[in-house]
């Protein structure tokens, strides 16, 4: 992170031409190097936060610690700023606190996006996650439960979240199936 606010930060004093805004023209619509980080000035706070998230979940899904470990702060931060979060943003939230190992912060938006909509499968396997995490055990079983429950009606309901998480609901009741099966 150091090195990262050294490098921009020694960009922005450097003398002489540097890098040119994009202004949305014709020379300015080139695209970022690959692996350079996105212009994130320009985004509306859930645009960035999102885009974080994004980056952390590809770190992490490919081994890349290091990377994850830099960005997860950033983008905690940034679904902080974005607030109020719809319930993509509280799940999103949710995982990266988890990830963080904040389970006690994972629960809590877990909680705060089931408050909002108690059916919600995200929200629900959120908060079984979390509370496994914390051996809240009885806490997991009920989440868990509740989404065996309701799996087939609301997997059904064509939430934009749900299709953009297809991965995570695929799994999530064999998950409960098996945690209950081990209780």
């Amino acid at each position: 992170m150091f090195v990262v606010i050294l490098v921009v930060g020694l960009n922005m004093v450097r003398p002489g031409p540097g890098p040119v805004p994009n202004e949305g023209g014709a020379a300015g619509t080139a695209a970022a190097a690959p692996g350079a980080a996105p212009d994130i000035s320009q985004m509306t706070p859930i645009e960035a936060a999102d885009r974080l998230f994004n980056r952390v979940m590809t770190s992490v899904s490919s081994g890349d610690s290091l990377a994850a470990q830099q960005f997860m702060p950033m983008a905690i931060a940034a679904y902080q700023r974005a607030r109020p979060l719809n319930l993509d943003g509280l799940f999103h939230l949710s995982m990266l606190n988890r990830t963080a190992g904040n389970y006690e912060a994972a629960l809590d938006n877990a909680v705060e996006l089931l408050e909002q909509d108690a059916n919600h499968l995200l929200g629900l396997a959120a908060a079984a996650e979390a509370s496994v995490e914390l051996e809240e055990l009885d806490e997991a079983e009920r989440y868990y439960r509740k989404i065996l429950e309701i799996f087939p009606s609301e997997r059904g309901s064509g939430r934009e979240e749900y299709q953009m998480h297809a991965t995570i609901l695929e799994q999530l009741e064999a998950q409960a199936e098996a945690f209950l099966a081990g209780r």
